[in-house]
């Protein structure tokens, strides 16, 4: 069922997607009374699920469900359709618009992405605000993850400053210091400033690290290893950790660190379970692990949370805001991503990548601010200099308008050849990305 739900939702967001996109190349297309042929959501080689004729185009569902097209008269497209050219240009056609029509016929898609981003996180923020730990609040500091650890982090460290700026979120900290390129993280350790320098040869292990930063936790038993030290032991779920050796501890990483030192020996774990102390002789495997796994905890319980309702209006600039920032991220991860010495290509994901980002049961929130989030990439994607890509043909538009020459469609056909090379180039490492995760997870 949670394969199910995935599915439903990666279909249903870029069917959306998709149809936003194309409208807008379709709706420029009306404005300047150029012919649409076809509209099409998912593609149709061979055969249509359904068809239908509105005037001069055609509306239809295709049977692959990935994608789609609006097929614009006299334009060579991605359809590679060339028969069309070899007649005179028609007042109706896309090739017989001025220049500056012919670009915005072009741009509407990635305009009518972005402004779908808009209106979904002013729609999220207006009907679910925002709900966030403070970094400033979280007095007992962060616990760390190994790589974080030989970076220089700490578990306890409260984080000050992220390249001299305070991130109000916590979660935004490992994100900040990829994209800005920070390289030195102020933290509060044992009461005092410190500075933690980050190497550049630590962000490829960042951008593998899903767990860099983390709230700490009391360790509260959610549920013993069959055949752990802790099932050994008698430890069950509910029970309450709180000392090890005697030692008077809370959070779920300084249980971590004693476990560490008592490798393939036993621990005297002291707990609570239904308001009674006891302690336990626990087995230690030579991982340093006992075979216990944290349980769910009520964060609002050890940390504040911030939370602000916005009314429609003053959603709209906040929502605004959200998409530009969503915008600039991205392009910031691109600018990783074809830096060969961070290896972020490798981190590239495709459809199954795509599938993971949606939670396994449905969670409207959660629907809205990945979709929003696509939209964002579909338009940044689309807009780059790339023949066969909205961007490419924008280029050539830009060029026609700069110089006063017009590509010839011998060129524009090798064009878009070269781009469809390139693009499916992406989608298959991409998708390659996806293949080898799953065999060598």
């Amino acid at each position: 069922m949670e394969v199910f739900i995935k599915i439903l939702q990666v279909i249903t967001c870029f069917s959306l997607l998709v149809l936003v996109h194309e409208f807008g190349h379709f709706l420029f297309a009306k404005i300047f009374r150029t012919r649409v042929e076809k509209f099409y959501l998912f593609f149709n080689p061979w055969f249509s699920i359904f068809k239908f004729r509105i005037g001069e185009t055609e509306y239809g569902m295709g049977w692959v469900p990935f994608g789609g097209y609006c097929k614009i008269a006299g334009m060579v497209d991605e359809s590679m359709d060339k028969d069309q050219l070899k007649s005179e240009p028609k007042p109706w056609e896309y090739r017989s618009k001025p220049a500056w029509q012919r670009l915005l016929i072009i741009v509407g898609g990635v305009l009518m992405n972005i402004l779908l981003a808009i209106g979904i996180y002013i729609g999220i923020t207006c009907a679910w605000g925002d709900s966030y730990i403070k970094t400033e609040d979280v007095e007992p500091g962060f616990m760390f993850s190994e790589v974080a650890h030989e970076i220089g982090f700490r578990d306890g460290d409260k984080i000050i400053s992220v390249g001299g700026e305070y991130v109000d979120n916590y979660l935004q900290v490992p994100a900040t210091i990829l994209l800005d390129e920070v390289r030195e993280v102020q933290v509060e350790r044992d009461g005092r400033p410190v500075t933690v320098t980050i190497d550049t040869k630590h962000i490829k292990s960042m951008l593998k690290d899903k767990e860099f930063i983390s709230l700490r936790m009391p360790f509260v038993v959610g549920k013993v290893m069959p055949g752990g030290g802790a099932e050994r032991a008698g430890l069950a779920a509910g029970d309450s950790l709180v000392a090890v050796d005697g030692v008077p501890m809370r959070w779920f990483d300084e249980f971590r660190t004693a476990f560490a030192g008592h490798k393939g020996d036993t621990a005297s774990v002291t707990f609570v379970r239904g308001g009674e102390r006891l302690t336990a002789e626990v087995p230690v495997s030579a991982e340093g692990q006992v075979g216990a796994y944290l349980a769910g905890t009520n964060l609002a319980a050890i940390y504040p949370i911030s939370t602000r309702q916005y009314s429609f209006w003053e959603a709209i600039p906040v929502g605004c805001g959200r998409a530009f920032t969503s915008i600039g991220s991205y392009l910031k991860q691109l600018k990783l991503i074809v830096s060969p010495e961070t290896e972020a290509y490798k981190s590239v994901g495709g459809i199954i990548a795509m599938g993971n980002f949606f939670p396994g049961e449905w969670n409207w929130l959660s629907f809205w601010q990945i979709t929003a989030l696509i939209s964002i990439m579909l338009a940044v994607l689309n807009i780059l200099p790339i023949p066969m890509l909205d961007g490419g043909h924008m280029v050539f538009i830009l060029y026609e308008m700069i110089t006063r020459r017009t590509p010839s469609d011998k060129f524009m056909e090798r064009a878009q050849l070269v781009g469809m090379i390139i693009v499916f180039g992406i989608v298959i490492l991409a998708n390659g990305n996806d293949i080898l995760k799953l065999i060598f997870k």
